[in-house]
């Protein structure tokens, strides 16, 4: 079986908006209603491999999908972000980014954002090396 035949992505897509380089589906295993994922229609796995045009085309459907996700879902805001490697958490080694509407109440201490891949960094507490420090 050749990656894209064992590719999520690239097996029958519920595409929601597309453009000629990239399209728009929804997660099927959403962190919390509305979350899409913006794919690359090309298969490669990294998103530093992607061309500049490939790059405009899946940054043009992040903000072609926000009215959409708004009017339908109304979040109160938004994680938007890519994981590139298997240490970053990628799971489908397909290029994708995560559009995550997110809602007040969803978790109780929201600030640091996407720190939080990082659990324990997600607060801010600096020291004298710069690097992140877990309060005691």
């Amino acid at each position: 079986m050749s990656e894209t035949e064992n590719c999520p992505f690239c097996r029958d897509p519920e595409i929601v908006m597309e453009n000629e380089l990239a399209f728009a589906d929804y997660d099927s295993y959403p962190v919390n209603p509305g979350h899409c994922l913006i794919i690359l229609r090309r298969h490669i796995a990294e998103y530093f491999e992607a061309t500049a045009e490939e790059k405009a085309a899946i940054w043009a459907l992040v903000d072609k999908m926000k009215p959409i996700i708004d009017e339908e879902f109304n979040p109160d805001g938004y994680n938007v972000g890519v994981n590139i490697g298997k240490s970053a958490g990628q799971s489908v080694p397909h290029v994708h980014i995560h559009m995550i509407p997110r809602y007040q109440g969803d978790m109780e201490d929201p600030r640091g954002g996407v720190r939080g891949v990082i659990p324990h960094k997600q607060k801010y507490v600096k020291n004298r090396g710069g690097q992140s420090k877990v309060p005691e």
